[in-house]
């Protein structure tokens, strides 16, 4: 007979989110229209400020009790003799990665909630309308507003901190769909350039279907060899003698290529160029930073439990992964032309760069002081990458096309339109400045310190070729970002494009983003020593 254990301390975070999203989908049916989006604006923000704040108390508890390490908690956990079931658990992964996660989602929240000067947002007044039908030009002069958005979004973010908390294969399915359906109908969204917005979102359907078919049949490989699906039984099959090692080889690199399609890792990134251009910029810039995350974190612990055991079989696959990511990212990005393709490209040499880390993880071999460096490096890279995209994509909202009688149009994704930004707007020009600087690593940036850790997670772990050809490639990077740079402080002002003002929460999250990347550059001692502890 199977018995439930639940402990609902450590899931309050995950059911805050969860709760507030079924309850922003009520509200729909009941609020009047013309008091939606505020209401679902402040009551997004309230819960995942409320996610934030739980977060915090189950860490101050978990410290306060038996300190936080990487023996995993069960919190859910189907206790018996059969596979089926689920499993979840609180452990410094599943905190650290759900506080990443709900921040992005926070700040994300704020520039999904800003509307233009012209009071329009990213959005379609709805989305179900065919392009350019009657029924769109009724809407849109109607001035009706997609406030579906804000639970769909909540969805998608419970989804992410469900996927770092996942202990079993299929727990960890069910987070990867709920994350993932959310974001599939996101992109279709796009108030203007609808045709490509839905091209966008049916590009990354049919990949992620893909890659959910993979991940499956992965699973079933592993099962198949160790006769388990929870993390923990897997391990331990895994490293007795006389295992199937082929069979759950095979198993743990289907179940690694469905997480790379999430973190767009070559050659499973075909989708992330298409989507990060036709998706409303809001959610690209909440794609990128909070799935990228997530994806990261769960792979961390599928490479540890699955993978560990067999990580020498898997090294020649992963290094291919690696070196075709690093290369392709970089060049790909450098005959970009349009700023929401470039960071695109740029996203893919960023998870080229991560990966160095997963390059060193031998269960059988890792030091823990190497174990530690390398989770810890991993978790910062990824919190310095979000801050800063989300920042990127907040700006590349304000920036808009012109026409010849001042009308103000889509977005000015075109490179050559961001020239002479920095006279028309100093801050913008300025955030977008270091944001890149980030990306390219220049010192006094988190981009630079996560890129250092990362690095020395690589030469402690022995793949010193791979640091070399890393720090090359972020060399061609910076030419691409100090092109932007070049455009936006030393030629005059585009005549086709405007920086443009809205009600203000864009500015609000990129102030945010800005001095975080700053903080986290110059004194990253703390959330590194805060890190670091946690695996220690």
């Amino acid at each position: 007979m199977n018995l439930t254990q639940i402990i609902w301390g450590p899931l309050v975070p995950l059911l805050v989110v969860f709760s507030g999203a079924v309850l922003a989908t009520i509200f729909e049916a009941f609020i009047p229209r013309k008091f939606r989006r505020s209401w679902q604006v402040g009551f997004s923000i309230l819960v995942l400020l409320s996610a934030f704040i739980s977060l915090i108390w189950r860490w101050s508890v978990t410290q306060s009790e038996a300190g936080i390490n990487t023996t995993p908690l069960a919190i859910v956990q189907t206790m018996g003799k059969t596979p089926t079931g689920i499993s979840f658990v609180e452990d410094a992964f599943t905190l650290l990665g759900q506080a990443i996660i709900v921040l992005a989602a926070f700040l994300s929240v704020i520039v999904i909630a800003d509307r233009s000067e012209m009071r329009e947002g990213a959005f379609a007044a709805s989305a179900a309308t065919t392009p350019g039908s009657r029924q769109e030009h009724t809407y849109t002069v109607a001035r009706y507003e997609q406030s579906e958005i804000f639970p769909l979004t909540l969805f998608a973010t419970g989804g992410m901190m469900a996927f770092v908390s996942a202990f079993d294969l299929l727990s960890l399915f069910i987070a990867l769909e709920v994350l993932s359906l959310p974001l599939y109908v996101l992109c279709a969204t796009a108030r203007r350039r609808r045709l490509l917005s839905q091209e966008a979102a049916l590009k990354y359907f049919l990949l992620g279907a893909f890659s959910s078919a993979i991940y499956l049949m992965g699973a079933a490989f592993v099962y198949g060899a160790t006769g388990a699906i929870g993390f923990s039984e897997i391990v331990t099959v895994a490293l007795t003698p006389g295992i199937a090692t082929q069979l759950l080889t095979i198993g743990a690199v289907l179940v690694t290529i469905g997480l790379l399609f999430k973190v767009g890792a070559a050659p499973f990134h075909a989708w992330t160029p298409d989507v990060y251009q036709g998706a409303p910029t809001p959610i690209t810039g909440f794609m990128a930073a909070g799935t990228k995350a997530a994806a990261f974190l769960a792979l961390i612990r599928v490479y540890v439990y699955i993978a560990g055991g067999v990580a020498a079989n898997l090294q020649v696959f992963m290094l291919i992964v690696i070196v075709a990511t690093i290369v392709i990212g970089t060049v790909g990005g450098l005959i970009q032309q349009n700023i929401k393709r470039l960071l695109a490209y740029s996203s893919i040499a960023h998870a080229g760069f991560v990966l160095i880390a997963f390059s060193v993880i031998q269960l059988t071999t890792m030091t823990p002081e190497t174990y530690v460096v390398t989770v810890s490096a991993v978790i910062f890279y990824l919190l310095a990458y979000a801050i800063a995209t989300i920042g990127a994509f907040a700006i590349v909202t304000l920036l808009r096309e012109k026409d010849q009688n001042g009308n103000i149009l889509g977005e000015a994704t075109n490179l050559q339109s961001w020239a002479g930004l920095a006279k028309r707007s100093p801050l913008l020009a300025f955030s977008m400045t270091i944001f890149l600087f980030s990306f390219a690593g220049i010192p006094l940036t988190a981009g630079f310190i996560g890129k250092f850790e990362v690095f020395r997670a690589g030469i402690m772990g022995g793949s010193a070729w791979l640091v070399v050809l890393a720090v090359l490639a972020s060399a061609a990077t910076a030419f691409f970002y100090f092109r932007i740079v070049q455009l936006m402080f030393f030629n005059e002002p585009a005549a086709g494009a405007a920086a443009i003002k809205s009600e203000g929460f864009t500015i609000c999250a990129i102030v945010i983003c800005l001095i975080l990347v700053l903080l986290l550059g110059i004194f990253p001692n703390s959330i590194l020593t805060l890190i670091q502890g946690s695996f220690a």
